[in-house]
């Protein structure tokens, strides 16, 4: 199981934010994707969901182009997790979740006793099937990102695209929301997620560094995030400091005295 994306360039109406973008996501891999703010990664996301249109390149799953694909198929096989938000409408917990089987029923169809055990599984893997009943609208932003994370696992996809899903949490919450993370890549899902914190690229196995609409590098974290990459990425000296024992690195900005 294979997502490709092929010298893909993205933007919006005739303005072309990106191009030449090109990478592979495996089944059970972590690809992490680093850029600044207005950098395109957004973008880039919805243009591979086929939200935008592409301007060039292609996009292909297991060797087929997914343009000639219909929504509903492409949606079975890959989905979107977006930032999570308040909602409008008190929705249960259980039937936002629920939400996540509509690519698997027919147009007029509704979900059924077999549709509502998937979305209770989906709750059980992220640990918050204590929340089924509970209001969406009424839980902590970090449960909520758990919740459309299930709601994506509702529809059984084999790939994940995240848009910065530890936006706006706490401390704690970021670091649960990694762990399911790769508790979900253990399972054989590919997973595709945007960050704006660098040490989260060493929780991942590939890391994509977005700079001025182009790859700036791709590969191991340990190999594509440098004091040098994250400098030209963000404008500011950065240390990467190891930790004793752990195989992994922090990422410091370096501060005038």
């Amino acid at each position: 199981m294979n997502l490709l994306v092929r010298d893909l360039a993205f933007g919006h109406g005739a303005r072309t934010i990106g191009e030449g973008i090109g990478f592979d996501l495996r089944a059970g891999e972590v690809l992490g994707l680093l850029g600044p703010n207005g950098g395109g990664k957004t973008t880039l996301f919805k243009t591979i969901l086929g939200l935008i249109p592409a301007k060039a390149g292609r996009i292909t799953l297991d060797g087929e182009d997914v343009a000639r694909w219909s929504r509903a198929r492409f949606a079975r096989s890959v989905a979107y997790v977006p930032q999570a938000h308040a909602a409008s409408f008190p929705f249960r917990v259980q039937d936002v979740v629920l939400m996540g089987r509509a690519s698997r029923l027919g147009a007029f169809a509704v979900p059924g006793r077999a549709d509502e055990a998937i979305a209770a599984d989906a709750l059980a893997t992220l640990g918050i099937g204590h929340l089924a009943e509970r209001s969406y609208t009424e839980i902590s932003g970090g449960e909520r990102q758990l919740v459309l994370i299930a709601r994506a696992l509702a529809g059984e996809p084999r790939f994940l695209v995240m848009d910065e899903p530890t936006a706006s949490l706490d401390f704690g919450n970021q670091a649960r929301l990694l762990d399911q993370v790769r508790h979900l890549s253990r399972r054989g899902i590919g997973i595709v997620l945007s960050t704006h914190d660098p040490d989260h690229a060493f929780l991942c196995h590939r890391v994509a560094l977005l700079h001025e609409g182009r790859l700036l590098a791709l590969g191991p974290p340990e190999e594509a995030v440098t004091p040098e990459t994250l400098r030209l990425l963000y404008g500011v000296e950065v240390a990467i400091v190891p930790l004793p024992g752990e195989g992994r690195f922090v990422c410091t900005p370096v501060l005038a005295r």
